[in-house]
């Protein structure tokens, strides 16, 4: 094998790491976005319940908990389907027959594409759940400070 030859088999090695790493970067950032997404929902819940003394209804198919468990697991099956590219095109880098393939891309682009479908119901029904009513105090509450 000819130095350039070596050189430019060395520079496919490097591109399909960098690509890698790319794709752990966007399962890291799915994954840092699913529990950010299911925190920021118990915490919403719980505002609520200070707030207002009653906790709404919980949709069992648009909830945040649920978005964020989703985001976490493509995160992670992110990650193996980038391990397995990864392995994949190293071999074919090796055996001279570098073949792309546009499935891994059209289905973790459909499968983003659907988590953000499904998280439009969230940030749409957060718009209406801002209540309307002052809570109520219990007797006997005294602001800190006040007496």
């Amino acid at each position: 094998m000819t130095q350039q030859g070596k050189t430019a088999r060395q520079r496919d090695h490097q591109a399909n790491e960098r690509t890698f790493l790319a794709w752990l970067r966007t399962s890291i950032s799915l994954i840092g976005f699913g529990l950010a997404i299911a925190r920021f929902g118990l915490f919403m819940r719980q505002s609520q319940i200070i707030t207002t003394q009653d906790l709404a209804p919980n949709h069992f198919l648009v909830n945040s908990e649920l978005l964020g468990m989703s985001l976490i697991i493509a995160g992670l099956i992110i990650v193996g389907l980038a391990a397995l590219r990864y392995n994949q095109v190293y071999r074919q880098i090796e055996q001279g027959n570098y073949q792309p393939s546009r499935f891994t891309i059209w289905l973790i682009s459909g499968v983003i594409a659907l988590l953000g479908i499904l998280s439009l119901p969230l940030v749409w029904g957060g718009r209406n759940s801002t209540p309307t009513t002052k809570p109520s105090q219990p007797s006997g509450y005294l602001p800190k400070g006040r007496y």
